[in-house]
């Protein structure tokens, strides 16, 4: 249960640094599609894209490809190595930014309380960008909760997470040591055919920003998990 305690305690920390001196709002629209499975015994897998829509929901600001493979411990514990590669298009058609992302992840399904299910994914990135020289490192922690909202298996649960991203190295092109931004997510899980199922709801990105400014994105998110 460390990991639980890890993560309120950051959490707690997180909100009041998220506090600066001007903060800065928009809206956004994140669109996520992950297909993941089983490729041989404890060999599986994720990839995933993700096209962002920003500013007030007009532009595509971000497209995020990020597959990975990984190793099934157990039920509760697996390890992925992955690679992301970051898209920025240009406001103005110029040439796009690109960032590239090597990353290391476990996912822990830490169990329930009650009826409440717990899980933690604790990811480190190493960043590079094709604008600048230099590596970012970054670590996340994010812990999940679900509550069914009916005793089926297949069922609708209420759904939401936390997850906070801390610097461990900054680079020319940019990234910060310390906090670096919080996000919170509400809404539900809802089963499709076979063991699919969509995530549909409000995430909520503090994201802090040199200068001592802040960026707070109101964001409709939509993710689809397909598992064949």
């Amino acid at each position: 249960m460390h990991k639980i305690a890890f993560a309120i305690a950051l959490a707690s920390s997180l909100f009041p640094s998220a506090s600066f001196a001007e903060t800065r709002q928009d809206e956004a629209i994140w669109v996520n599609a992950t297909v993941m499975g089983r490729i041989d015994g404890g060999l599986v897998f994720f990839a995933e894209v993700q096209p962002r829509i920003v500013e007030g929901a007009s532009r595509l600001g971000q497209v995020i490809y990020r597959p990975a493979i990984g190793w099934q411990f157990s039920n509760a514990v697996t390890a992925y190595q992955g690679y992301a590669r970051v898209v920025e298009p240009h406001k103005d058609g110029g040439e796009a930014r690109i960032e590239d992302r090597l990353f290391q992840q476990i996912t822990w399904n830490v169990g329930k309380i009650g009826s409440l299910e717990v899980q933690s994914r604790t990811r480190l990135e190493q960043r590079w960008r094709s604008d600048a020289e230099g590596m970012s490192l970054r670590v996340r922690e994010m812990l999940r909760f679900e509550y069914p909202l009916a005793d089926a298996e297949r069922r609708v649960a209420a759904l939401g997470w936390v997850e906070g991203f801390a610097g461990l190295k900054s680079a020319r092109w940019g990234g910060v040591s310390g906090f670096d931004q919080l996000r919170t997510f509400a809404g539900l899980e809802i089963p499709l055919p076979g063991k699919s199922t969509i995530e549909a709801g409000y995430l909520n990105q503090t994201r802090h920003v040199r200068g001592g400014q802040s960026d707070m994105s109101h964001i409709a998110s939509l993710t689809l998990f397909v598992r064949p």
